[in-house]
């Protein structure tokens, strides 16, 4: 790709082990933690209880499929072993030409929705267990990510730290926290703990609520729509204030792509510009476009559109992502791709792209 530098994926996945769930959890939970079931096509899919909602398993694990092989129905045994296996992980770096990767979980963006919050919170501290044993076979390759309920803003700072202990470099937080929204001055103590303990927060797709409540014409149309509740809590983050109370406060939109950034910052500061009297917005200390520039960073896998654009936004916030082992994934033809999509970088936008930015916000040495 004409990078000089090692590429690292900012957006990987592990697909949990069939017991991640119901070895780690507490007791009193472990007759309602996601499990297997079979999907009543010949497959198997995850349940989560709660939602009543089973995960297909042919979806979860096709990275590598081709697109007329990918189906929904699958099997456990279908997985790619590396999804659950740390071991087998590294094998699968090497194939695809990566160093290292940010792992997020499977399941657990399911887990984001549940709305007992109690439930979710015991199914996403076992998470937190499961990924932490995961990742320690080596952190320098395996960068977990650990959830957070966020049932009260107090709880969630305790689990920042307690996921910090852990090992896991930054914590992904559901679409929709236990109180009010996240503009709210209440969640401030949360902020300022992310600040403090150096934790970026994110936001990944599929982690809102109202992306499955939005759903409207053919079924492709869910796809297309599931970018907008990442969009939706970045403009909250925005014109409520967040980045002026909390200026070094790092915010990650996951797999939500990135050509769309530079007119939607438009947008906000054209709204923002045209109809803050008339609507008695907050005054901001800054345009808005020039915190999406400084506390947002994006990810995204084959957004060539987003390699067109860069000038568009600050290269130092964008990074790519492999999306292993998902549907959606690049592997094992990344690095084939990157030469394609990066031939009108510079050397420097690349190396930002595809490993400073993202070596940079976890504190990689690799």
């Amino acid at each position: 790709t004409g990078v000089s530098k090692s590429v690292i994926s900012a957006d990987s996945h592990v697909t949990e082990h069939p017991g991640a769930y119901t070895d780690n959890i507490e007791i009193a939970y472990r007759d309602r933690a996601p499990h297997l079931v079979d999907d009543g096509n010949g497959g198997q899919g995850f349940l989560i209880p709660g939602l009543e909602y089973v995960l297909p398993m042919g979806l979860i694990a096709a990275a590598g499929s081709r697109p007329e092989d990918i189906g929904l129905s699958g099997s456990f045994d279908d997985w790619h072993r590396s999804g659950w296996d740390p071991k087998a992980r590294l094998a699968d770096q090497d194939t695809d030409g990566i160093a290292a990767e940010v792992l997020y979980p499977t399941v657990g963006m399911m887990v984001c929705n549940m709305p007992d919050l109690d439930l979710k919170k015991a199914c996403m501290d076992a998470y937190n267990r499961w990924i932490a044993a995961y990742v320690s076979e080596c952190p320098e390759r395996l960068l977990g990510i650990g959830q957070t309920a966020l049932r009260t803003p107090e709880e969630g700072v305790d689990d920042l730290r307690a996921v910090k202990e852990a090992g896991l470099r930054g914590v992904m937080i559901p679409g929709h926290p236990g109180q009010a929204d996240y503009d709210d001055r209440r969640y401030d103590p949360f902020w300022e703990a992310c600040v403090d303990l150096g934790m970026p927060v994110s936001f990944h797709v599929l982690t809102s609520k109202d992306e499955f409540s939005r759903n409207r014409g053919p079924v492709l149309n869910f796809l297309i729509t599931i970018i907008r509740s990442n969009q939706d809590i970045i403009s909250t983050l925005i014109f409520g204030g967040v980045f002026d109370r909390f200026p070094e406060l790092k915010v990650i939109c996951v797999e939500a792509d990135a050509g769309w950034a530079p007119h939607y910052m438009y947008r906000m500061d054209h709204f923002y510009n045209r109809h803050r009297h008339a609507l008695d917005a907050l005054v901001l200390k800054k345009m808005p476009s020039d915190y999406f520039k400084k506390n947002v960073y994006v990810t995204f896998q084959d957004d060539w559109v987003a390699f067109k654009m860069i000038n568009l936004l600050d290269d130092r916030r964008v990074m790519w992502a492999n999306d292993f082992p998902h549907s959606d994934s690049t592997w094992p033809n990344s690095q084939a791709i990157l030469a394609e999509h990066t031939a009108g970088l510079t050397s420097v936008q690349k190396d930002r792209i595809l490993h400073d930015n993202v070596a940079g916000l976890y504190g990689l040495s690799v």
